[in-house]
């Protein structure tokens, strides 16, 4: 299982996606140290990683939450309970975690 974290230079989220991307990860019984981060440099990559926005959470090499927009050297938002965010709560990362693992 392949787990990674996409983001752009200067990301706001970085380091909180780092960390949610840990407890979620740790909470599904997996081990936190396998999460590779990655800096999407360039549209060119961005297009070649399916990148929608910083952050973007992987498994496999597929999008944790699926996008329809181009993808972009951009931030990007979740929704969640309390509106949009620069992040997803950590109960839909969890889900879209266990989703994946099922697949």
């Amino acid at each position: 299982m392949d787990f990674e974290l996409l983001t752009i230079q200067d990301c706001p989220h970085s380091s909180a996606a780092r960390e949610l991307f840990a407890r979620a990860v740790e909470l599904e019984g997996k081990a936190p140290a396998l999460i590779a981060a990655r800096e999407i440099m360039t549209d060119e990559e961005a297009a070649a990683s399916g990148f929608h926005g910083s952050p973007t959470f992987m498994v496999n090499g597929i999008d944790l939450f699926p996008s329809t927009a181009e993808p972009a050297m951009t931030c990007r938002v979740y929704r969640t309970a309390g509106g949009l965010s620069g992040l997803p709560s950590l109960a839909s990362l969890r889900e879209a975690i266990q989703a994946r693992l099922a697949a």
